[in-house]
C-alpha cells in the first residue's frame, strides 16, 4: 500500500525511518500521470531501493494567463499509478503547506532558464528552482528522476544542484511518444481532436532538420529553417519557437560542432501549448 504523506512534517518522519544504507530516489511531477511518468518511476526504481513521487501543482510557475486553474488533477487515477508502479510514498501537499501566505525568498538560475521557454514565459523557471529545491530539501533524495521533454527544466535544475552543491544525483529520462511521434504530456488531453491529428507535425518537424544533419548540414540557422518550414505545412500549429541551440549552455549557435546540439520547438495547437526536442550528434 502507498503511503501518502501531505505535510513537511510527515515527510522528515517517513524520511528519518528509511534504511541509511539504502537510497532514496524521487519524482516529482505536477500528477495527472502517463506512461511518460510511469518510465520516470522505473528508472527511480532500478537506481534507488526505495522510490517517493511527488503531486504539486506548482503555483508559482504558472503565468498570469495560462492553465493554473484548469490544469487536470486526477488524483484517485494518479495514486492507482503510483501504487501499480510499486512507489512507496507520495507527497500530496496543499499549496500552503509549501508557500506560506507571506513567502518572499525564491530562487532564480540566470543563465540556462533566459532562452527558449523563458524568454516566452517570464518567472516560469524562477517557480520551477524554488519548488523543486524546497522539495529536495524536504524529501532529500539521493536520486531525482525528470524527464528530457523538459530539456531546458532538467538543465535549469542540473545547474542549480551544481551551484548550490546539493547532494542529489539528476538523472534524466528520455522522451515518451505515441505511436505517431507525439511525446506524452499531461497537457495532450486538451487537444481537440482535429489538433490531435496535426500534433505530430511538430515531432515531424524536429525529425526533418535531423535528417538534414545525418546528411552533413551542419549550419544551425539552416536546420532551424527546415524544421520551421516542416512545420509551416500544418496549418493549424502555431510556432511560437523553433531553434538550434548547444545542448549544454543553451547559447545559440552558428555550426554544430562536436559537442552536438538541442533541436527545440515550442508550438499552440488551438489554446494548447506543447513542447518537443531532439539531440543530434
Amino acid at each position: 500500500m502507498i503511503t501518502i504523506l501531505r505535510t513537511v512534517a510527515e515527510v522528515r518522519s517517513w524520511r528519518d525511518g528509511l534504511p541509511r544504507d539504502e537510497k532514496l530516489g524521487f519524482v516529482p511531477t505536477m500528477g495527472a500521470l502517463h506512461a511518460g511518468h510511469m518510465s520516470l518511476m522505473a528508472l527511480a526504481r532500478e537506481q534507488a531501493g526505495t522510490v517517493i513521487a511527488s503531486i504539486f501543482v506548482n503555483p508559482l510557475q504558472f503565468g498570469a494567463n495560462e492553465d493554473l486553474s484548469k490544469y487536470p488533477r486526477p488524483i484517485e487515477k494518479d495514486l492507482a499509478l503510483l501504487e501499480a508502479a510499486g512507489v512507496d510514498a507520495v507527497f500530496l501537499p496543499p499549496v500552503h503547506e509549501l508557500y506560506p501566505e507571506d513567502a518572499s525568498t525564491f530562487v532564480t538560475e540566470e543563465a540556462v532558464s533566459a532562452p527558449l521557454c523563458g524568454a516566452v514565459r517570464p518567472g516560469h523557471f524562477r517557480g520551477v528552482t524554488t519548488v523543486v529545491l524546497k522539495l529536495f530539501n524536504i524529501v532529500r533524495p539521493d536520486i531525482a528522476v525528470f524527464g528530457q521533454k523538459d530539456a531546458q527544466q532538467c538543465l535549469v535544475i542540473e545547474r542549480m544542484v551544481r551551484d548550490l552543491n546539493l547532494p542529489v544525483e539528476i538523472v534524466r529520462g528520455p522522451i515518451v511518444r505515441e505511436a505517431d511521434g507525439l511525446a506524452l504530456s499531461s497537457r495532450n488531453i486538451y487537444l481537440a481532436p482535429e489538433d490531435r491529428q496535426a500534433a505530430p507535425a511538430i515531432f515531424a518537424s524536429l525529425q526533418a532538420a535531423q535528417r538534414a544533419f545525418e546528411n552533413g548540414e551542419r549550419n544551425a540557422a539552416k536546420l532551424a529553417e527546415i524544421g520551421r518550414s516542416s512545420l509551416a505545412a500544418e496549418p493549424r500549429i502555431a510556432v511560437q519557437y523553433w531553434d538550434v541551440r548547444h545542448p549544454q549552455s543553451l547559447e545559440a549557435i552558428e555550426t554544430i560542432g562536436p559537442e552536438g546540439a538541442i533541436f527545440a520547438v515550442a508550438a499552440h495547437l488551438g489554446n494548447t501549448r506543447l513542447i518537443d526536442n531532439l539531440v543530434v550528434g
